[in-house]
């Protein structure tokens, strides 16, 4: 599944709307670090970011990754994903969705479904606070991981 040419441009006029509306200043580093999202399906985490945007823009630093990617999801155009074991990855898909997560690579796509949509929320989730959006995390293996042989079974197996 790839993001397609329509959706990245309404994200990026998503982009420059909510980044006028707020006086931040348009640079090219913001513009690049949020198309980089923006275009990605695979929820990248500030490393990644950073890593290809520095292919375009060879000085840009990880600290202005960094406190772009926050600013970013201040301003409500990317969100951050479930607590993960190792980096916190960021979604510019601000659609109603869920995601897969394989739990061997951390391999995260986006999927729709309009029955998890209309899942209600039970009552007692209020006694936490107030409710701003909802969604799913299915974690499983990828069909990748799941074709080769898993290394923790194969310890174990071994023991």
């Amino acid at each position: 599944m790839e993001i397609s040419f329509r959706e990245t441009n309404e994200r990026m006029a998503r982009f420059e709307k909510a980044i006028s509306e707020a006086g931040v200043k348009k640079t090219i580093q913001r513009l690049e670090i949020f198309r980089e999202i923006a275009s990605s399906v695979d929820h990248p985490d500030v490393e990644t970011v950073y890593e290809r945007v520095r292919e375009r823009l060879p000085t840009v630093s990880l600290d202005t990754v960094y406190r772009t990617m926050w600013m970013l999801l201040d301003l409500g155009l990317i969100s951050t994903l479930g607590a993960s074991r190792d980096r916190t990855r960021f979604d510019a898909n601000m659609e109603n969705h869920h995601h897969f997560v394989c739990s061997r690579c951390g391999l995260t796509r986006d999927f729709y479904s309009e029955e998890l949509d209309g899942i209600k929320i039970p009552e007692s989730v209020k006694d936490f606070g107030s409710i701003n959006r909802a969604h799913l995390e299915v974690v499983g293996i990828c069909k990748q991981c799941a074709a080769k042989p898993n290394p923790i079974a194969q310890k174990e197996d071994t023991s």
